[in-house]
């Protein structure tokens, strides 16, 4: 069984970026239903004990007649787990410091590169999706966007840093200005999760 984890924070922690009416919807409605869908589809077969990383992984094992529940639904559990765990409440000019920012700096020249690339791959994300900060299997740094609920584990990368391009994520704070809720998002990040996963 697979379940909602609980916010690291309260529903207004990260007030002034996002507010606390996205966060309780966001997370125990939208979550929820990827989580409870995920439960149902994979009910009775052994996918059901599989961690969530392992099963997306295996994407394509799954059986044609349940695989798109699965990559929908358990994509945005996974990724929607992460979401969370990368943020923490807003900071001004908030940005990565230590072996974060060194690898950031090798691989893009700079944190505002990064930034801005992420922030395009967002803003060029049509309809639903996620901009993405992943490591390859070979161990590089780099980012695209995904449709829907698709996560890069599907693709046989690590999902470090990612920004949620649906616009139950920023709709009732920002409307249709999707730029500048990614913007503004970067003041939300916890800098020292994603050290964590960069390894």
């Amino acid at each position: 069984m697979f379940k909602l984890p609980n916010l690291p924070y309260a529903y207004d922690a990260l007030t002034g970026v996002i507010s606390k009416k996205i966060m309780e919807l966001h997370h125990d409605k939208h979550h929820a239903t990827y989580v409870n869908t995920l439960n149902e589809t994979v009910k009775g077969t052994e996918f059901e004990n599989m961690e969530i990383e392992e099963l997306l992984r295996n994407i394509k094992k799954i059986p044609e007649n349940i695989r798109t529940k699965v990559q929908n639904h358990g994509g945005g559990h996974a990724n929607h787990s992460l979401f969370w765990e990368i943020m923490r409440t807003p900071v001004e000019n908030n940005a990565p410091t230590g072996n974060a920012l060194t690898q950031i700096n090798k691989t893009f020249g700079s944190f505002e590169k990064l930034t801005d690339e992420m922030n395009t791959a967002g803003k060029m994300r049509f309809g639903s999706g996620w901009s993405w900060l992943v490591k390859t299997s070979g161990g590089d740094l780099k980012i695209y966007s995904t449709a829907n609920q698709d996560s890069p584990l599907m693709q046989g990368d690590t999902p470090i840093l990612g920004i949620d391009v649906w616009e139950h994520a920023y709709y009732l704070d920002y409307f249709s200005d999707r730029a500048s809720y990614l913007t503004k998002w970067w003041q939300v990040v916890n800098w020292d999760e994603v050290e964590k996963r960069l390894g």
